[in-house]
């Protein structure tokens, strides 16, 4: 499996799957889940949140309309309770449960962002290092292509500074 760190726009990337940064809820706020619902069009927001609420680390898969994709697969790394902030521990579950329902669906190509790290708060140089770890460690059965995505300049030196690292070991 390639694992390979890219920047721009993740409503723009074509792969069979698209990883949603979500919340438990699925609501499609601001942000990653923000740009996936523009770009998507037609009721994506509606057919997330039909599949909702998931637990902490979990995720629900949806159709991905006009984006240039199979799926769309909301991986729920911020809870929309208590302090609504992603923690290490549930970055790393709604990475790996994000990978392996891409698998599950057969994909093989997927584009996986920062999880958690935007509005759920948590430090992006620390949450790439989880992303990156579990991209990294996975053993895929039809996935060939992982594609870590930032966005900006600036996020896209921090991700692919610690995906170096990461693969380094």
């Amino acid at each position: 499996m390639e694992f390979s760190v890219i920047q721009g726009d993740i409503a723009a990337q074509k792969a069979n799957a698209l990883v949603n940064a979500a919340g438990t809820s699925l609501r499609m706020g601001s942000g990653v889940a923000g740009a996936l619902r523009r770009g998507a069009g037609g009721p994506i927001n509606e057919a997330a949140m039909e599949n909702g609420p998931v637990d902490l680390g979990g995720v629900a898969v949806t159709d991905a309309y006009e984006l240039d994709a199979e799926y769309v697969i909301h991986a729920a790394a911020m809870p929309h309770y208590g302090d609504g902030r992603a923690t290490s521990e549930s970055i790393r579950e709604a990475t790996r449960n994000a990978l392996e329902a891409a698998d599950e669906l057969d994909c093989e190509s997927v584009v996986v962002p920062a999880l958690g790290c935007g509005a759920a708060g948590f430090d992006l140089r620390e949450g790439a290092r989880v992303v990156a770890e579990v991209c990294a460690a996975y053993d895929p059965d039809s996935l060939e292509d992982v594609r870590f995505i930032a966005y900006s300049d600036a996020e896209y030196d921090v991700v692919r500074e610690v995906a170096d690292e990461v693969r380094r070991g």
